[in-house]
């Protein structure tokens, strides 16, 4: 399993909204091992030769097709079979935050601050904020993060369980990433991507039904290669090499 490869989303004002920056989201899949979302802001902006948004408003089934083209590119990030971490720094608002909440880790620099900004621009947020942010923060927690659009410092964030740790800076945030993701990057491959796999499944279930779908799942996969290797290493105490997925 690869350890990590790096993409970076750098948008130091804005992130336009066109087809061509959904389409790379959408490359995500199945994508790399972290995702540093530095600064993504989705708001209006006049047309320019460079960035003129590819995606207009139109009305009915039309927009509605649209909708989950958006939906669909931030939801690659999740669909992504190995994990994806998302690392934080300076502002993240609007689809920034779609973007991190689609993510499996989350990360961020002291520096960092988060604010739901569908409410401020005059919309409902329609990308995955309002869908996973409940899921990992709580859902008073969401309720009042949503409708108040404020901004939420990094150790705040860190309180409220957005993100597992902050760092004291941007430098310290990519090498403390760049461990991490080479730690999950040296275990078993297939017991990482069903880990990941039988969490999210199970996020929708019931703890039976989870019980069911995980029983399912190891009943296929549990007598592989990597569990093998991890013995064997194990009992001659030495490193496990894992083939590739």
């Amino acid at each position: 399993m690869q350890c990590h490869s790096t993409s970076s989303v750098n948008s130091p004002k804005l992130l336009m909204l066109s087809t061509t920056t959904l389409m790379s989201l959408s490359s995500f899949y199945p994508g790399p091992a972290i995702t540093s979302a530095e600064a993504s802001i989705l708001k209006p902006s006049h047309p320019s030769p460079t960035t003129a948004p590819e995606i207009t408003v139109a009305p009915g089934e039309r927009l509605r097709r649209q909708l989950k083209f958006m939906q669909d590119a931030i939801t690659a990030i999740e669909r992504c079979r190995k994990p994806v971490i998302a690392a934080i720094h300076g502002e993240c608002r609007g689809l920034g935050v779609d973007m991190v909440t689609a993510c499996d880790i989350r990360y961020c620099s002291k520096d960092a601050f988060f604010s739901v900004k569908g409410v401020d621009m005059g919309i409902t947020a329609d990308l995955g904020t309002l869908q996973r942010l409940p899921g990992i923060v709580g859902f008073g927690n969401a309720m009042e993060l949503s409708l108040t659009a404020r901004r939420v410092s990094g150790e705040e964030a860190k309180e409220l369980g957005l993100v597992s740790r902050v760092f004291g800076s941007r430098e310290e945030l990519k090498e403390g990433v760049g461990a991490i993701a080479e730690g999950i990057g040296g275990k078993p491959p297939l017991a990482v991507v069903g880990t990941k796999a039988v969490m999210i499944r199970s996020r929708d279930l019931t703890v039976e039904q989870g019980l069911d779908y995980v029983a399912t799942w190891n009943s296929s996969m549990l007598l592989s290669d990597d569990l093998t290797q991890t013995i064997s290493a194990y009992t001659h105490k030495r490193k496990p090499t894992y083939a590739k997925l």
